[in-house]
């Protein structure tokens, strides 16, 4: 169905954006009746309307005036729900002198859209307009069907549009991404939700204002921030809440409330939040910062993280960035693992809160996985070094007339257990991996370890004596 539209001075018949008319030619988008929500009511139908976002659609902005000056390429619209993706397409249905063909990836599938293209080759070989394919959630299709769209793009057929509350980075093709620009929206500002809420509350056509209603001041920057930079939210919060107040009267904050109901965390356990939260705790936990740490774990749990990934990434901290500073941080997360385990949701999360806190304010040092990593690396460039035959095995007869073990020295059997030989291949004789520092365990691994090379060091002095017996009691064991 079909309504009237003003755009400045020009009015048009609109098709509905995602309705039966879709595809249709599309000189603006459908303003909905008095019944529809008020959110979709009050969608901003110019750049001078919009609100929020003025790094791209202010004055100055670079996505404004692409669209000012009909210039509008290949791009992804990226940003949180809410935030106005789908009105800045609509905007542009209204600006542009393109055809503008809108499609949903959630309701349409594929087939519509070789159809669409189709008919943006056929107009462009009879000279016709240009088009403009907008595709709301992208990131619905799947990596081939995203190539699908590769062919056209380069050769200029469409001008593809697309909207995605997904991280682009992971959820668009690379191919699809070098041929187009991404602009970022943000959440938005609480100011500007007020603002948008006063709009909705003052306009007569659209919005509220036939009821009279006024909104305490606490009200409503209790809603403009509960609603997280999520528009739509505000807008049917504030629907809610002036049904539950009679017409003249003000809404306050318990109105506000029962409005809103419950907030839902802004995450997802694939997606780009999980990436970014996860991110958070494990640098709050490496930064020692307990309060730091504990928010963005239960910011995952909230969200609805499994516990047992949280638990493993704790133990994945406990030696990356504890390691031997506190030989007893491996211990505690892998007990609240188990604790989790045993216990089950939601008691065995504070055994995960528990391990979270200790870790944070634990000394740090990351010399195991430094140590690891220099050494790793060794065994990749020295794949074929030979083990020193003073420390191979000897089980056998054969073996041992082979020099197995021949000259190898007991450690038992020296001054402080330390014998003056070598453990590395000669070419990486005097390697140095594991380097401890100055927290806590660790520096006093310092202190043993340069026990261990002057022990060493007196024992090669030594041993210009007699050599200690008992060396060949020992070599057929490991």
């Amino acid at each position: 169905m079909c309504s009237m539209i003003s755009d400045g001075d020009r009015v048009t018949d609109a098709p509905s954006l995602f309705g039966p008319d879709a595809g249709r030619k599309a000189d603006g988008v459908q303003v909905t009746g008095p019944s529809a929500p008020l959110a979709a009511r009050m969608r901003p139908r110019t750049l001078d309307e919009f609100v929020g976002q003025d790094r791209l659609v202010g004055q100055d902005g670079a996505l404004r005036e692409l669209i000012e000056r009909d210039r509008v390429p290949s791009l992804i619209l990226w940003g949180p729900p809410g935030c106005g993706k789908t009105t800045l397409a609509a905007i542009l249905a209204n600006r542009t002198g393109a055809r503008f063909e809108p499609f949903s990836a959630v309701t349409e599938g594929v087939p519509r859209v070789r159809e669409l293209i189709a008919q943006a080759a056929e107009r462009k070989r009879a000279g016709g307009s240009d088009t403009i394919l907008f595709v709301d959630e992208i990131h619905r299709f799947n990596r081939a069907q995203q190539d699908a769209f590769l062919p056209h793009v380069e050769a200029g057929t469409i001008v593809l549009v697309g909207a995605t509350t997904e991280n682009p980075s992971f959820e668009v093709v690379g191919p699809l991404l070098s041929r187009t620009r991404v602009f970022v929206l943000e959440p938005l500002e609480a100011e500007a939700v007020e603002t948008l809420l006063i709009r909705a509350l003052t306009d007569s056509v659209r919005g509220l204002g036939e009821l009279g209603l006024e909104i305490e001041p606490e009200a409503l920057r209790l809603l403009a921030r509960s609603a997280d930079g999520d528009a739509r939210r505000a807008l049917n919060a504030l629907e809610t809440a002036a049904e539950l107040v009679t017409p003249g009267n003000r809404i306050g904050t318990p109105e506000v409330e029962r409005g809103l109901q419950r907030r839902f965390p802004r995450y997802d356990k694939s997606g780009e939040e999980h990436y970014n939260l996860i991110s958070a705790l494990h640098k709050a936990v490496r930064g020692s910062d307990p309060d730091g740490a504990l928010y963005w774990m239960t910011r995952m749990l909230e969200g609805g993280e499994n516990p047992m990934f949280i638990a493993r990434r704790l133990v994945r901290m406990a030696v990356e960035d504890i390691g031997l500073a506190d030989p007893g941080a491996l211990r505690l997360a892998i007990a609240a693992r188990d604790a989790y385990h045993f216990l089950g949701s939601p008691e065995g999360e504070l055994a995960l809160a528990e391990a979270c806190l200790y870790l944070a304010v634990a000394p740090k040092s990351n010399r195991v996985y430094r140590a690891f990593g220099a050494a790793s690396r060794a065994a990749r460039d020295t794949p074929a070094e030979p083990v020193p035959l003073h420390i191979r095995n000897a089980p056998t007869g054969l073996m041992k007339d082979l020099g197995y073990g021949a000259g190898y020295r007991y450690d038992h059997d020296w001054a402080d257990a330390v014998a003056p030989q070598r453990y590395l291949p000669e070419s990486l004789d005097g390697a140095t991996f594991y380097e401890p520092g100055s927290q806590g365990v660790e520096s006093r691994i310092a202190v043993r370890m340069q026990e261990i090379r002057e022990a060493r060091e007196q024992a090669k002095q030594d041993e210009s004596g007699s050599e200690p017996g008992g060396s060949d009691d020992h070599e057929a064991g490991d």
